[in-house]
């Protein structure tokens, strides 16, 4: 069995890219397809077989890749894929539209039906910071993405999504079933406080700065409050939510995974005021011992069970939220109870799923190949 492994694109490290390291270590000599890797964003990846399309040798391919969307469908089909008995793609966007023999299983772990063209697009349209001319023009683009989106639904055997609220979005938006892999969390990176240690006094959020991360939420409370509010992250809002922010409020940056994990285990709660397809950072605050305090819709739903290692609220405003907090006891939280449903999660399960899951689709798959090769009577 010869597999091939097949990403969007590496340009940011995050949960996605998670998994794709995840599926590396499970079968290490599978080259990766990519659109593109910046280096110096994922040096984790460098001397693998990571294999680039024509875009990655284009101006400026790396760093505005965002000017050479529309040629992205093209680039992903031009992936050589015919050598391979058994595809895995890691996708978002673009990577489960690359083209095969007709004899390979394509087997597709899908993080979300693509935002900008289903779930966010009016959200995605009124964000864009382009003139009048290009954000007119937008709309007929997206039209057609949408549409080459929905045909390469049809080259992927079997969906994998990496979490319920997904496996709704793939059947809505694709018509096509898929079967649930939560995605991979190292909980041996993350640990509670001991003994030895305490508390600190400050509620703790982060991740990726976008406007639908829903930060402006967190300002708005911690701003009325006074608490301390660790924001650890980089992203486009970062300096807008600086603006407005009072000094209660601390913004880190990007941070590693030793520093996230030290802020994880010290904090009195990890907020998640925001929509998720799964929340890995919730799990890892869980991982290290801490509730969570998270909006009552999406992946969340799925990881925080109310009372035991969280709270959920189920309106997206500030009054709901400030409640909460104001309500919020730290002290009542049992940290090994919290911890150990963390491991439930944890990679090496991931890992053990996902090989037995290839491997049992594929033999599947080749029982099915053989019985079309039976002669007729």
């Amino acid at each position: 069995m010869k597999i091939a492994l097949v990403h969007d694109y590496l340009s940011q490290d995050g949960g996605a890219e998670r998994v794709l390291q995840s599926f590396h270590e499970l079968w290490p000599e599978a080259p990766i397809f990519v659109l593109f890797h910046d280096r110096k964003k994922l040096p984790q990846f460098v001397g693998r077989d990571v294999r680039e399309s024509f875009i990655a040798k284009l101006p400026f391919g790396k760093t505005h890749y965002q000017w050479y969307t529309a040629l992205m469908p093209i680039a992903t089909e031009r992936h050589n894929l015919h050598e391979f008995d058994v595809v895995v793609s890691s996708t978002s966007a673009f990577a489960k539209g690359v083209l095969t023999r007709p004899d390979t299983l394509h087997i597709s772990y899908c993080h979300t039906p693509t935002r900008y063209l289903w779930t966010d697009t009016h959200e995605y349209l009124e964000e864009l910071r382009y003139g009048p001319i290009v954000k007119s023009l937008l709309p007929q683009f997206i039209h057609r993405w949408r549409l080459w989106d929905k045909m390469s639904v049809d080259r992927v055997d079997r969906f994998l999504a990496n979490s319920r609220t997904v496996q709704q979005r793939i059947q809505k938006y694709y018509r096509r079933p898929s079967d649930l892999l939560y995605p991979p969390i190292n909980t041996a990176t993350f640990f509670p406080i001991d003994e030895t240690e305490t508390l600190g006094n400050y509620f703790l959020a982060g991740g990726r700065v976008v406007p639908y991360k829903r930060f402006d939420l967190l300002i708005q409370v911690f701003n009325r409050l006074g608490t301390p509010l660790k924001i650890f992250g980089d992203g486009p809002a970062l300096n807008t939510l600086k603006k407005y922010a009072k000094p209660n409020i601390e913004f880190l940056g990007r941070v590693s995974e030793t520093k996230k994990a030290h802020l994880m285990r010290h904090a009195l709660a990890f907020l998640n005021p925001q929509v998720e397809d799964f929340g890995l950072t919730v799990v890892e605050s869980m991982a290290s011992g801490r509730p969570v305090i998270a909006y009552g819709v999406g992946g969340a739903t799925e990881t925080v069970i109310p009372g035991l290692t969280g709270q959920l609220f189920y309106r997206q405003e500030w009054e709901t939220l400030l409640h909460v907090i104001l309500s919020f006891k730290p002290e009542q939280w049992d940290t090994k109870k919290i911890r150990t449903w963390a491991e439930s999660f944890d990679e090496t399960h991931f890992k053990k799923r996902m090989r037995g899951y290839v491997e049992s689709v594929y033999e599947e798959h080749k029982q099915g190949l053989n019985q079309c090769q039976l002669p007729l009577h």
